[in-house]
């Protein structure tokens, strides 16, 4: 530290939690819900909702899925549960109810911007991120948009803040898919998924939690 310096404690409040864990049990998982979904995909049409080409499931994931479906459903209610407080900070036990989807993403196809109206916790799980994980350039990245909107990068949009995640102020962070890896996070977070360039078939499963 030079003499110009200033120590300086940099307090970094309001933070946005997203949540990134990859689940033990994945390769007993994957197979059993990619068969489901491909079934699925097979008899019945896309909805059409924030999908940008693709093929989306309806919502009732539940009374098609199986038990691996159940299984991880069970995961993400405990990672919910573990990651929620009350407003004085200790634990609470949440009876959480959901509702889920499958998407199945080939060459091209992405997801427009959007939020989860209606819920506390928005989630996606990866049962095969289509070769993402070991070669980024095929895209299909989870994108989280800035909640503050443009307004940080309004007035001096060639300047950031000098802090971890601070060049991402007005604009968007990524999380790059891996096959086993769930991503928890705000269901008010606004986001998207980046096109995918890969040859192979890109499956997930999005839900959502709430009381």
């Amino acid at each position: 530290m030079t003499e110009l310096q200033q120590r300086v404690q940099v307090m970094q409040i309001f933070a946005t939690p997203v949540a990134v864990t990859e689940l033990p049990e994945a390769a007993s998982l994957n197979p059993e819900l990619k068969a489901a979904i491909l079934k699925r995909e097979q008899e019945t049409p896309s909805t059409a909702h924030s999908n940008l080409g693709g093929w989306q499931s309806d919502w009732e994931m539940d009374s098609w899925g199986g038990p691996a479906f159940a299984r991880l459903m069970e995961r993400a209610k405990g990672i919910a549960t573990q990651l929620t407080a009350d407003r004085e900070g200790r634990p609470v036990t949440v009876d959480w109810s959901y509702n889920a989807w499958a998407n199945v993403n080939r060459s091209g196809h992405g997801n427009e911007s959007h939020t989860h109206p209606g819920a506390y916790w928005s989630g996606v799980y990866y049962v095969d991120d289509g070769g993402v994980g070991s070669d980024p350039s095929l895209g299909g990245e989870f994108e989280a948009h800035d909640p503050r909107g443009v307004a940080p990068a309004m007035y001096a949009p060639q300047l950031a803040f000098a802090m971890p995640q601070g060049q991402s102020a007005g604009a968007s962070e990524i999380v790059r898919p891996k096959s086993g890896m769930m991503v928890l996070f705000p269901s008010w977070l606004s986001h998207a998924v980046r096109p995918y360039h890969g040859q192979a078939t890109r499956i997930s499963i999005a839900f959502n939690l709430s009381l």
